[in-house]
């Protein structure tokens, strides 16, 4: 059985109460139990931290293990230079999805540092991105 993460980044634990009009209304917990119900033949785990460093230790604590991990990491996609070398250190391969087409958004959130050291990306198709992340791995 696939053993698969899904990581949220800062203030993705507000999802279904926060800026309804660009993350939707449904939290994420709701959503990882339709995921666990759509893919019963995978191992889903789910980990969501507002803190950089935490969620470094999560990847260097499953990175040599899992088969995939579909990470959001919200804001520090743009900001953090240590996400992205903990992603390039480690074995499992990573899928960088965003809920949002941050192409669209504001300028800064234009570049990303996760990206080249990742296995793809996906944006832009609300909290399926992370559905079409898990399913890069089938």
């Amino acid at each position: 059985m696939k053993r698969i993460l899904i990581i949220n980044g800062p203030n993705l634990n507000l999802l279904g109460t926060r800026e309804k009009s660009i993350y939707g209304e449904l939290s994420f917990e709701q959503y990882f139990k339709e995921l666990k119900a759509k893919y019963p033949s995978l191992d889903l785990h789910y980990f969501q931290s507002n803190v950089e460093g935490v969620i470094i230790d999560k990847l260097h604590e499953v990175g040599f293990d899992f088969d995939g991990i579909v990470l959001n990491a919200g804001a520090y996609t743009h900001t953090s230079v240590a996400i992205a070398d903990a992603i390039a250190a480690i074995n499992t391969p990573v899928v960088e999805v965003h809920i949002s087409n941050v192409h669209q958004r504001e300028s800064f959130r234009h570049h990303s540092y996760l990206s080249k050291n990742c296995k793809g990306v996906i944006l832009g198709f609300g909290l399926d991105s992370y559905r079409l992340g898990i399913a890069s791995f089938l």
